[in-house]
């Protein structure tokens, strides 16, 4: 089973930065952070701090939080929020309306009247996929007017969705392109000769990772943890259904004896008392099974009371 399971498992040699762990892996190193983020943005940054790898943010209380990739703040105070998502699974605009709303919450204490506080914020989502169709590497968002669009809300709220299936070569820079597909394919032939430099420095960084005892050995341990929770997970829900079908089991014993009897034109109240059962139980049944007469199918019967919950 653990060679089969290792057969499987894409070795850390083959990762790209789209896959989780290599992410994570290249994002605890500050230096890579601020390459991805000029790449992505097209900007320089003198300095970034306060990066938390997967950082938690809790909202309130037994309300959902956020888990970030990354999430750091430059010397001016900017912050910077990076997500990387292989997968379309239909939900990043709102997700980055809740990731901006959780993310601003922190800065500003309970009662505090100024939201001078809150500082300009970019979210940005490196996706393996084109989140709109328009064949673009880069689609920018900012608050603007219906009927002005010059006219900007000045929330100093930035949205960026990047795709690594751009087509619009002559609209953007070489940068971003050469950076884009090597998200996808993180190996040192995929870096151009004639590319940034900070690409070329954030290979290294990559290759570094790459040939690290340490980090594959964090690597395997994951997977193994990742495994553990799965075969837990399908023990619980073995285990749950064995329950639940022992109860329904039960259930569907009841409802035929309650059938038989209602079959005789006995009352609930008589039932009750013959079965020793609970009353208003044996109410509920009967007052189900009167849309099933005079056949009364037990398993309609049952299904009928478990959807009605």
């Amino acid at each position: 089973m653990n060679g089969k399971r290792n057969r499987n498992r894409k070795p850390l040699k083959d990762l790209n930065l789209m896959d989780d762990f290599l992410f994570d892996a290249a994002t605890e190193d500050l230096e890579a952070c601020k390459i991805i983020l000029e790449l992505s943005l097209g900007i320089r940054i003198r300095e970034i701090r306060w990066k938390e790898n997967q950082k938690v943010i809790h909202n309130l209380p037994d309300k959902r939080g956020i888990r970030l990739d990354f999430y750091v703040v430059d010397d001016q105070g900017k912050i910077y929020d990076v997500e990387m998502q292989k997968r379309n699974r239909g939900n990043i605009p709102k997700r980055t309306r809740f990731y901006q709303a959780v993310v601003d919450a922190p800065f500003l204490k309970s009662g505090e009247q100024s939201f001078d506080r809150l500082g300009r914020t970019y979210i940005v989502v490196i996706c393996g996929f084109d989140l709109y169709g328009l064949g673009k590497y880069r689609y920018t968002f900012e608050n603007r007017c219906i009927e002005a669009l010059e006219l900007s809300i000045g929330d100093e709220c930035t949205k960026v969705i990047l795709n690594t299936k751009g087509t619009n070569d002559d609209e953007v820079d070489q940068a971003l392109i050469d950076f884009l597909h090597y998200v996808e394919k993180s190996t040192p032939d995929n870096v151009p000769e004639e590319c940034d430099e900070r690409l070329k420095r954030l290979q290294q960084i990559i290759d570094e990772i790459k040939t690290s005892e340490k980090v594959e050995v964090g690597l395997m341990t994951m997977e193994e943890r990742d495994r553990q929770i799965k075969e837990e997970g399908r023990q619980e829900g073995r285990e749950e259904g064995r329950q639940m079908g022992q109860q329904e089991g039960r259930q569907l014993t009841l409802i035929g004896l309650v059938c038989r009897k209602l079959k005789r034109q006995k009352s609930p109240e008589v039932i009750a008392a013959e079965l020793e059962e609970d009353p208003e139980t044996i109410r509920q049944i009967c007052d189900v099974a009167e849309a099933f007469k005079p056949d009364y199918d037990e398993q309609a019967i049952l299904s009928a009371i478990l959807e009605n919950g």
